[in-house]
């Protein structure tokens, strides 16, 4: 198991790179990633959420109207962006639980690839649907980690795929890692973030809507220790992923 620190020394791309992080749903990031996030953004990279869902679904108060619910969770959204030091969110607008990894999405994906020119993505296991006994994965997880994988490659560094991305200005682009989250025994990467683990919980508590304000983390803590137990050398508080370096046949 390799427990890598974040340092050019360990990316194929030379100098600050850009990262896109995709997931379904505002906060779904701030569950995952959020501190390997903060890291990236403290050490000079771009680092921006790309939230497919506008996350409509996210209230059982039939008093609330869904304007004023998408409008409270983009703003929750950017509220923990700024927390964890991010370049900014983009909301692509989807109906929350309502997503299939359709070639619209796929096409909707590599537009922001291509124009944030981003050398890492970061999103969440495509064929998981369960984790323990306790939870079911929801659907739009697996969807957007599906079109996410598919947009990476080979669409957004091919320029035969989505033609009219051209017409747009979208030039092809192509990603040097993939970094998926929640990938149980298949992570093979550690990243330590012990240091910005009260960013995270920050940026969780940015959600107010979503989250009770009792809720204390100590579930997120153990988990985030038990990936800490596996890094090597162990540390406190750990995320973990699978990574792919791909396209390392090319010159930087």
């Amino acid at each position: 198991m390799a427990n890598w620190n974040w340092t050019t020394e360990s990316i194929l791309c030379k100098g600050p790179c850009n990262v896109a992080i995709i997931a379904a749903h505002p906060d779904d990031p701030d569950f995952g990633e959020a501190g390997t996030a903060a890291l990236w953004a403290s050490q000079g990279h771009t680092v921006t959420y790309v939230i497919v869902t506008n996350g409509d679904k996210g209230s059982d108060d039939r008093d609330l109207s869904t304007a004023d619910l998408v409008a409270t969770r983009e703003s929750e959204e950017r509220a923990a962006a700024a927390v964890l030091g991010l370049a900014g969110v983009r909301f692509l607008g989807y109906e929350d639980g309502m997503v299939v990894p359709d070639l619209n999405l796929r096409r909707d994906l590599v537009r922001q690839i291509r124009d944030l020119k981003a050398d890492v993505v970061m999103c969440s296991q495509p064929n998981e649907f369960f984790y323990g006994d306790e939870y079911i994965n929801h659907p739009d997880h697996r969807a957007v980690a599906t079109a996410a994988l598919e947009a990476i490659f080979p669409a957004s560094q091919n320029h035969r795929y989505f033609p009219e991305l051209l017409a747009e200005g979208y030039e092809p682009y192509r990603v040097r890692e993939v970094w998926i989250g929640m990938a149980g025994e298949q992570s093979d990467t550690f990243v330590d973030v012990t240091t910005v683990l009260h960013k995270k919980i920050a940026a969780l508590r940015a959600h107010a809507s979503q989250i009770p304000e009792i809720d204390q983390f100590e579930w997120l803590k153990e988990w985030m220790e038990d990936s800490g137990k596996r890094a090597d050398p162990p540390v406190q508080y750990a995320e973990s992923y699978k990574v792919m370096r791909i396209n390392n046949d090319d010159n930087p």
